[in-house]
């Protein structure tokens, strides 16, 4: 009798079941990744830590940053919030809303929240500033037919002029327009995410409908004038998007 070498193994079954063993060591190293920043979670409760999660912390790994810009090491169990927000719950249970208590759009609640980001410049692969006005990158320029904005007026979510556009922000390295420049009566300026605005068809006008005119200068403002941080940029969107829902009180209630 001829020996028999692998008998009557079901090699389509053995590769569906390696496949299945695969797959679920995939998601949970997924899982554990995914918690190098945000972690350990605290109790909104009792601020304590929240204990262990089911699949445990990843081991910590260390990250060099590019342009070198240094390294840094994820998860950081020192790397806590330290910030204190004007802010309190509506009742004493995990998961309960909480309601500001003071300013929201500049006390950073709600959806006008932001992360410490590091505060200098995007930078593009060759090391320069990636989102500049355009009066400092001659590269860019509008199109022969229409498409110029500046100099139209910005009317903010009570149909009121809040200033006028100065200047585009451009990306240098995704080729679009990041933020218009807004210059207010006062000779200051603001900068607006591009994706919250509406160019008007119709007449030189650019609407915003996140804050109302009055508000626009609140927006936070850039240390240089050519030039924006990460931690700027979540701070400027954060205000914008935050008037959302705090611009208006009338935001706040029910919408039939």
């Amino acid at each position: 009798m001829t020996p028999t070498i692998v008998g009557n193994i079901d090699f389509a079954q053995v590769a569906l079941y390696l496949f299945w063993l695969f797959f679920f060591g995939l998601v949970i190293w997924i899982q554990r990744e995914n918690m190098r920043e945000g972690y350990p979670l605290e109790s909104e409760v009792t601020g304590k830590d929240a204990g262990d999660r089911p699949y445990g912390m990843p081991s910590p790994h260390t990250y060099k940053l590019p342009h070198g810009k240094g390294e840094v090491t994820k998860p950081d169990p020192n790397d806590r919030e330290t910030r204190q927000f004007a802010m309190r719950k509506v009742a004493h249970f995990s998961g309960a809303p909480w309601e500001p208590t003071g300013d929201p759009l500049a006390d950073g609640v709600g959806p006008a929240a932001y992360c410490l980001r590091h505060d200098e410049p995007d930078l593009t692969v060759e090391g320069h500033a990636k989102i500049v006005p355009m009066r400092v990158a001659p590269e860019f320029s509008f199109a022969s037919k229409g498409g110029n904005i500046i100099g139209h007026e910005v009317i903010g979510a009570d149909g009121a002029v809040g200033g006028t556009v100065k200047d585009l922000w451009v990306d240098k390295s995704e080729q679009l327009i990041r933020y218009l420049e807004i210059g207010l009566e006062d000779g200051s300026s603001r900068l607006i995410p591009f994706t919250l605005c509406v160019v008007s068809w119709w007449k030189d006008a650019v609407k915003v409908h996140a804050l109302k005119a009055g508000q626009f200068s609140g927006v936070p403002v850039t240390k240089n004038p050519e030039q924006i941080t990460m931690l700027e940029e979540d701070k400027i969107s954060a205000y914008w998007c935050g008037g959302k829902l705090y611009a208006d009180r009338g935001r706040l209630e029910s919408q039939i």
